[in-house]
C-alpha cells in the first residue's frame, strides 16, 4: 500500500500563494476534459472525471477551468468527478468569454453578463464562493474598469475570494490594481512565445501568481534542436523540458499544462522534478 504520507509528484516544484491561499506550483489546465474543439462533451466521460481523479491523486492542488469551455461541460466535470472537494483544492474558473459556436470565443465583458456567468459557473461547480475567478479577457467594446468593477462587486457580496485576470497588458493590470487587488494574471506564455515577458516580470515584482496558458507552445518548439539537447542531458521528454523552463522562469509562475490522457498528464507533472542547469537556461535562450 502506498504511504499516504509519501511525497507527491506535483509537489517536487514547490508552492506559490494566490492572496492567503497556498498551492502547489504544477496545476492543471481542464480545457481538455470537454470535446474536439473545447466543444461539447468528451468521448469518454467516465475517463475524464478518472483524469481529474488522478491529477488530484499526483499532488495536484489547483484546477483552471471557465465557463465557456464546452461551454459549460468543463466545470460540470470538475463537480461530477471532484465534489465534495478535498480540503487545499482551489479552483479557479474565469468568465467573460463567450462561445457562440464551435470556433468561436468572443470576450463579452459587460457586468451584467459577468454577473450572470458568475451565477452559472457557482451552480455549476457546486459552490457559494469562489477562491479565485478571473475576467477572461478585456472586451474591447466596454470599459476595462466596469468589468474589473463587476468582479469587485461580487467580491464585496460575498461570491469571490480573490480575483484574477487573462489576456491582459501591463497597464491593464495596473489599472485594475487601482480597483481590486489581483493575485493572479494568465496570458499566453512559453518557450516560444514570449510576449508577455514584460508581464511576468511585473507579476514577479508584485508577489502575483502567473498562469502560462498554452504552456508547451507550437510543435515547432518542442521539435527545436535546442530543446532536443536539453531533452537528451536530462533523460526527459521535450514537454517536460517546456514545463520545466517555465518554473524555472519565475518563482511565481504556475503552469496549467492540460490533457485528456492520463499518460500525458503523469509525464507533465513529472517535470516538477526536473532542474534545469545554467547551461539549460542558456541552451534553451
Amino acid at each position: 500500500m502506498q504511504d499516504s504520507r509519501a511525497p507527491k509528484p506535483a509537489q517536487a516544484a514547490g508552492t506559490v500563494r494566490l492572496g492567503d491561499l497556498t498551492v502547489q506550483r504544477m496545476g492543471f489546465g481542464a480545457m481538455r476534459v470537454t470535446g474536439a474543439g473545447v466543444w461539447g462533451d468528451p468521448p469518454d466521460r467516465a475517463a475524464a472525471k478518472a483524469l481529474l481523479r488522478r491529477a488530484l491523486d499526483l499532488g495536484i492542488t489547483f484546477l483552471d477551468t471557465a465557463d465557456s469551455y464546452g461551454p459549460n461541460v468543463s466545470e460540470e466535470i470538475i463537480a461530477e468527478a471532484l465534489y465534495p472537494y478535498p480540503a487545499g483544492l482551489v479552483i479557479g474558473t474565469k468568465g467573460g468569454l463567450t462561445r457562440p459556436r464551435r470556433p468561436a470565443w468572443t470576450p463579452d465583458g459587460r457586468p451584467a453578463h459577468l454577473r450572470a456567468a458568475l451565477e452559472g459557473s457557482l451552480k455549476r461547480l457546486r459552490l457559494e464562493r469562489f477562491d479565485l475567478y478571473q475576467l477572461h479577457a478585456p472586451d474591447p467594446r466596454v470599459p476595462f474598469v466596469d468589468s474589473v468593477g463587476a468582479l469587485a462587486d461580487a467580491q464585496r457580496a460575498g461570491k469571490i475570494r480573490h480575483i484574477g485576470l487573462s489576456n491582459v497588458s501591463v497597464a491593464q493590470l495596473e489599472q485594475a490594481e487601482r480597483i481590486v487587488d489581483v493575485v493572479s494574471v494568465q496570458n499566453e506564455y512559453n518557450l516560444g512565445e514570449r510576449a508577455s515577458d514584460d508581464v511576468v516580470d511585473a507579476c514577479a515584482r508584485r508577489g502575483i501568481a502567473f498562469l502560462p496558458w498554452y504552456p508547451l507552445g507550437a510543435g515547432s518548439v518542442l521539435r527545436s534542436a535546442k530543446i532536443k539537447r536539453v531533452a537528451a542531458r536530462h533523460g526527459a521528454s521535450t514537454a517536460q523540458i517546456a514545463l520545466a523552463w517555465l518554473l524555472a522562469r519565475s518563482p511565481f509562475m504556475l503552469p496549467i499544462p492540460g490533457t485528456g490522457a492520463i499518460a500525458h498528464l503523469e509525464e507533465n507533472v513529472a517535470a516538477a522534478a526536473l532542474q534545469l542547469s545554467a547551461e539549460d537556461r542558456a541552451t534553451l535562450g
